[in-house]
């Protein structure tokens, strides 16, 4: 008897359990790591703790590539190198980096609200680019704007390290690294093999820290390291590089692009359930408003991009988290 094969499109259109399980890991994680780099930065320099956390988690999974899919799967010509290399110093350099560096300042529920906003900046780059989004989107982003404006000029949140005017800005400029690394993602030659692009990211990425981080004097004092930001740092190794970008990757092949893509606000909303409950992070009015206003913009977004053919355009790049 001939055994029925699905194509990909039967199969994303019905997905097992594991891939629904699998989107729950992106879920939580991904939105678990903004509280484990508060607490990584506690007493770790931010750029030389993310860069070592990068260079690791890149060379275990370039080993890993290597040893399931063969050293061939690590080959990329000179223009795919030079394009993972440029995106891993916008992603996890220049996005997760200045994330990093922000927390010191501000707190681990807000940094997330602010970089919900990296669909919204997508938009505006694409439009940039020359393409034109529907108005819909556009109004999506004007009610973002309004959004982030709230949160900008809502005043600290309660709970944080410290709190410091320019630390939300530089958030900000956070994200717009991070979107703008997503869009050349899809513009530029890639490999074939996302594992293995996403582990010369990176690699990069986390080089670019550690420069980073001595030229502006940051130093390593062991005796000083708690032990919880030994287990925060090893966390944002194992469980946010490795294991949930596995898990990304593996959903994306299960499920549509569309579905896969509400986790830019989800994320958020976990990030902040975790620094109200293990960190005593207090948000204001002000502040809970401007975050709410951000989600609604993004849901807007993503949701008026679902039915163009570009949607993929939307995706932001995993490795940064």
């Amino acid at each position: 008897m001939a055994q029925s094969v699905l194509t990909p499109a039967e199969q994303k259109a019905h997905p097992g359990w594991l891939a629904w399980a699998a989107l729950g890991v992106v879920y939580v994680v991904w939105g678990s790591t903004y509280l484990a780099i508060r607490f990584t930065v506690e007493s770790m320099p931010p750029f030389l703790a993310a860069g070592t956390r990068f260079l690791i988690g890149g060379t275990i999974l370039a080993l890993i590539v290597m040893v399931v899919a063969g050293r061939s799967a690590l080959r990329m010509t000179r223009a795919q190198f030079g394009t993972a290399v440029l995106i891993g110093l916008l992603l996890p350099g220049w996005g997760n980096g200045l994330v990093g560096f922000a927390e010191l300042h501000v707190a681990s529920g807000l940094a997330a609200l602010l970089v919900a906003c990296v669909p919204l900046y997508v938009v505006l780059m694409r439009a940039a680019f020359g393409d034109r989004p529907p108005p819909v989107t556009l109004a999506g982003v004007g009610v973002g704007m309004v959004g982030l404006g709230l949160l900008l000029f809502g005043g600290p949140v309660e709970g944080a390290h410290g709190s410091a005017w320019w630390g939300p800005w530089v958030v900000l400029i956070a994200a717009f690294g991070w979107s703008l690394g997503s869009v050349l993602s899809t513009r530029l030659p890639v490999p074939a093999n996302p594992f293995a692009l996403s582990a010369v990211e990176m690699i990069a990425g986390g080089a670019g820290q550690l420069v980073v981080g001595a030229s502006i004097g940051e130093k390593v004092d062991f005796g000083t390291i708690t032990t919880q930001s030994w287990w925060a740092w090893g966390y944002l190794v194992v469980v946010g590089s490795l294991f949930a970008f596995s898990s990304y990757v593996y959903v994306l092949g299960k499920l549509p692009v569309s579905t896969v893509a509400t986790y830019a606000y989800v994320n958020p909303v976990i990030a902040v359930l975790l620094g109200v409950l293990l960190a005593g992070e207090v948000f204001g009015w002000a502040q809970l408003g401007g975050g709410l206003v951000v989600l609604l913009a993004v849901v807007l977004v993503v949701r008026a991009e679902q039915g163009k053919k570009r949607t993929k355009e939307l995706e932001v790049e995993p490795c940064a988290r």
